[in-house]
Order: C-alpha cells, then sequence, then structure tokens
C-alpha cells in the first residue's frame, strides 16, 4: 500500500504541468509561424521591387538603342543634329512586360581635336502598385 499512495501522491503533485506545457508549445510555435509568414511577406516584396527595377533599367536601355540608332543611323555617318534636337520619345508601354515603362533620354556632343563625342543617358521609369522606380543609363559614343 506505500507504494501507490506515493505514486498517487506525485501524479497529484504534477496536475496542470501538462496544461504549461502545451500552452508554452503553442506560444512557441505561433511566434515561429508569425516569424515565417514576415519573411515571406518581406521576401514577396523584394521580388517585386527586383523586378520592377529590371523592367527600369530594359526601359532606359531601349532610351539609349533609339537615341543611338537616331544618332548613328546605318549606312550613314553621324547625325548631330539628332543629338541637338529634341523628338518624341516612342510609347514603349503598350508592349509586352513594359506596361507603365517609359523613358526620357538626352544627348550631349563635344568636340575635341575634330572629333565627335555623343554622350547619351537614358532614364527608365516603371511604376507598380504605387511604387516607382527609376534606373539611368549612360553612353559614350564617337564618330568615326
Amino acid at each position: 500500500m506505500p507504494l501507490k499512495m506515493v505514486k498517487s501522491e506525485k501524479i497529484r503533485e504534477q496536475n496542470g504541468s501538462a496544461l504549461v506545457i502545451a500552452v508554452f508549445v503553442i506560444v512557441v510555435i505561433s511566434l515561429i509561424g508569425a516569424a515565417l509568414v514576415r519573411m515571406l511577406s518581406s521576401s514577396s516584396e523584394a521580388v517585386a521591387y527586383e523586378v520592377t527595377g529590371t523592367r527600369a533599367f530594359s526601359a532606359a536601355q531601349s532610351g539609349a538603342q533609339w537615341q543611338l540608332a537616331s544618332v548613328f543611323p546605318l549606312g550613314s555617318s553621324a547625325n548631330v543634329a539628332a543629338c541637338n534636337t529634341v523628338a518624341a520619345e516612342p510609347d514603349i508601354s503598350t508592349g509586352s512586360g513594359m506596361e507603365n515603362c517609359s523613358f526620357s533620354v538626352t544627348c550631349d556632343v563635344n568636340e575635341f581635336n575634330d572629333e565627335q563625342y555623343f554622350v547619351i543617358t537614358s532614364t527608365g521609369t516603371c511604376s507598380t502598385g504605387g511604387v516607382i522606380t527609376t534606373r539611368t543609363i549612360e553612353v559614350e559614343a564617337q564618330s568615326l
């Protein structure tokens, strides 16, 4: 009999400890879950910014190539007037993947030792969900 009495006294002393352990486990798992949700949320934001930045970079490249094609037409010499004249930039926002994107281009001509040097600066801008991202490319070219 004394052995049974000791066992039942230990069980009575441990009453409620399972509840404390269960609450502790639930709190720890909830904290881990909240941290994972926060990480996933910030990760998807980072991907959205990266995609918008890549689209803005592509828009800037399009602008630089458009201006280079105007200044250096195929089969002829450099066209200084195309650099000095502000032409209307084409609308690239109708292209696939370039929605809400645009570019602006500036072109400067410098002469040194009877050579013409062109500095073309293109800035691409894209907006998505209230976030505006810009990327700038500068191209230097020399007439032959």
